[in-house]
């Protein structure tokens, strides 16, 4: 199967399995338990911490099936610079023809180029009607996402 023709539609979806954001992107590789794509960024221009996210900024997106995060780097829609990547705690990512659904945990990690991160929303987090177990699983990837920003790991698995 080819799959860089092949196009996906992200949903995202809240603890309760709302649907919160949905947006399509095309398949650069895939492998037993994940996917790559590229998607370009679909809401208005917004300065976010430090970095202003542009309509139609290209992301390249790492979702896992195994793995309690995914990792978003954030390239300018202009001249492809790397602005940082953007990794979202949540539960394993599900594949279905067509699909990646992920359910967020609203805890994020943002790292910058130059090594820097940021958590953010744990105050979300902690509202979160959530057993140990999960509360637990998001911790401990939150933990591994900011050892992969320490360690150049981001670039790795983001191309």
């Amino acid at each position: 199967m080819n799959t860089a023709a092949e196009v996906l539609t992200v949903i995202k979806l809240n603890t309760k399995h709302e649907e919160t954001w949905r947006y399509d992107g095309r398949v650069l590789e895939r492998d037993e338990h994940s996917v790559l794509i590229e998607a370009r960024f679909n809401r208005s221009d917004f300065p976010f911490h430090g970095i202003l996210l542009r309509e139609n900024d290209r992301f390249v997106e790492r979702y896992y099936a195994d793995r309690w995060y995914n990792i978003f780097a954030i390239h300018d829609k202009d001249d492809d610079w790397l602005k940082g990547w953007y990794c979202n705690v949540t539960q394993p990512a599900e594949f279905t023809p067509g699909r990646i659904t992920y359910v967020d945990l609203a805890l994020d990690l943002l790292a910058y180029p130059d090594g820097s991160c940021l958590v953010l929303d744990e105050d979300e987090f902690e509202d979160l009607q959530l057993d140990q177990a999960t509360r637990g699983k998001a911790r401990q990837a939150l933990d591994q996402l900011v050892e992969l920003a320490k360690t150049g790991g981001l670039i790795q698995v983001t191309g």
